[in-house]
Formats: structure tokens, C-alpha cells, sequence
């Protein structure tokens, strides 16, 4: 972490001072090409970016001697590994019909978002065993519906395949790959108990070697505690893994305070290809 650190802070110091003296000259030869002044600056600074990444990841190599950068991968479920097929929203909307619900798709998504922010309980861990009581909290707010039995077909509903799609299918592909490579793959997860049926549902259970999730492990990201669980589940050290998700509080910041690397999910990486080629495992 110390040397990734102090990379990064000699990438940002040579982007500025490669940035102050591109705008200089740009204003010597005319005053009014500020623009391409900056896309100069732009340019020498993700060059420069790009050499000390380089010179990271060959860093990072050394350490094993070979051409891997780490030896663990976990990856988000949520958002990062998976996503719902529908918008949540939607779903609510077509259940709660006729259960009575009136509000609009985008009244609930405004209320489930708003509920969903609001500090849940003293312990504060929202997936607590099965979630039950999180979760028709989380309903009853954003549809001021509060019918058992239109929670339970909600509840019964996400933890079935038909709810979710992959947001790479190739992703089973990569994991195996990457666990032929010798890096051990791993669910690191804010989920209740319904992860683990509905990844089996999923068919992609057997892709990792094992799985963190909040609602067993008692923490939830960004607390660092469920990647040092996954750590220990997997027997490395913390600056043996590298994390991948899409929240950057969450994933990015838990992660790295873990001791972790971490790579956000839609802006460093965008597919699991990526990552695996980032890690040193090509496909």
C-alpha cells in the first residue's frame, strides 16, 4: 500500500508540473489557446499515469516472482457481479397493484431511496440473518404498502433467477481462468442469507473458492472486517487481494482501509477480462 501510495502521489506532483508547463507554453505561442493548452496537459498527464501504473503492476509482479499481481480477487455481488433484470421500482409497482399500491414508479424509487438512507437500528447492519425485518421496512416505505403477504411474494421473488442477470456473462468463464492461474476468487457482499440460494439458483456458486457476506460475518462494507473475513477465508494477506465493486465508499475506501487493493467496477474496470488481464491472466 505504501508503494502504490507513493506512485500515485509521484504520477499527480509530474501531471502538475507537466500540466503548469504545457499551459505556459500553450499562453506563450497564443494567448487565447487555453483549451488546447489543457488538452496538451491532459494528455501528458495520463501518459505519465499510465508509465507509473506500468511500473506498479511490475512492482506488484515481483512480489510473486512470476506474472501475477495478486493472489486473491473478491468481486461485490450487487451492482458489480450482478443486478436486478427489472428496475426495483418497477417490480414493486406491478406486485403492489393488487395489494392496493398507487404511487408511481418513480414515487417509489424516491421513497425507497429515501428510506434506504435513513441510519437502520443501533447495530446499524441492515442484512442481520434472513433481512426480514430490513427489508419490509424498506417496502412498506416506498409503497405505504404493508400487506404480508405482497412482502413476501417481493422477498420470495429476488431470491429467484429470473430477478437477476450477470452484468458480464463471461464472468464464470474469467473465474475459472483466473482459478486455473492459482488466484482465488471470493463473494465479498452487504446481503442477507438469500446470497447463497440465489447464486446456487444463479448456477454460479461453484465459480468461487469462498463467499463474505455481511449478514454471516456480522459487518458490513466499508467496515474492513468482511475483507479480513474474506482474507482469512481464502489464506491470504490483505495486500494479497485486490477488491472489485461499483461503490466507491463501500468497496473502494473498505477495501483499501483493509489493507486490500481496489479497483472500481464502470470506471478502472469494466469488464471481469479486464480485471483478469490487469491481475496478469490473460484470456
Amino acid at each position: 500500500m505504501v508503494v502504490r501510495n507513493r506512485i500515485i502521489s509521484q504520477v499527480l506532483q509530474r501531471s502538475r508540473s507537466k500540466s503548469i508547463s504545457s499551459s505556459s507554453l500553450g499562453q506563450q505561442k497564443c494567448w487565447g489557446s487555453t483549451a488546447a493548452a489543457a488538452a496538451t496537459a491532459t494528455e501528458v498527464g495520463s501518459k505519465s499515469m499510465g508509465f507509473w501504473l506500468k511500473d506498479y503492476e511490475d512492482y506488484r509482479k515481483s512480489l510473486y516472482g512470476g506474472n501475477i499481481t495478486h493472489k486473491a480477487l473478491f468481486v461485490d455481488a450487487v451492482g458489480t457481479l450482478l443486478v436486478p433484470a427489472q428496475p426495483t421500482a418497477q417490480i414493486y409497482r406491478q406486485m403492489g397493484e393488487k395489494y392496493g399500491v398507487k404511487y408511481s414508479e418513480d414515487e417509489i424509487l424516491n421513497r425507497y431511496r429515501w428510506a434506504y438512507g435513513q441510519p437502520w437500528g443501533r447495530s446499524r447492519l441492515r442484512y442481520v440473518d434472513d433481512g426480514r425485518p430490513f427489508w419490509q421496512y424498506i417496502v412498506s416505505s416506498s409503497t405505504g404498502c404493508s400487506n404480508a403477504q405482497y412482502f413476501e411474494e417481493l422477498y420470495n421473488y429476488f431470491m429467484t433467477e429470473k430477478a437477476w442477470q450477470l452484468c458480464d456473462p463471461n464472468a464464470g468463464k474469467v473465474f475459472q481462468a483466473l482459478r486455473n492461474a492459482g488466484v482465488k476468487v471470493a463473494v465479498v457482499s452487504n446481503f442477507d442469507t438469500r446470497l447463497r440460494p440465489l447464486l446456487r439458483a444463479l448456477g454460479c456458486e461453484h465459480w468461487f473458492d469462498a463467499m463474505a457476506v455481511s449478514a454471516e460475518v456480522a459487518a458490513e462494507k466499508p467496515n474492513p472486517t468482511i475483507f479480513l473475513k474474506a482474507c482469512d477465508l481464502l489464506g491470504v494477506k490483505p495486500e494479497d487481494a485486490v477488491h472489485v465493486g461499483d461503490d466507491r465508499r463501500n468497496d473502494i475506501w473498505g477495501a483499501r482501509d483493509a489493507g486490500c487493493d481496489a479497483w472500481l467496477w464502470g470506471s478502472e474496470v469494466h469488464s471481469f477480462q479486464e480485471v483478469a488481464q490487469r491481475i496478469g491472466v490473460h484470456i
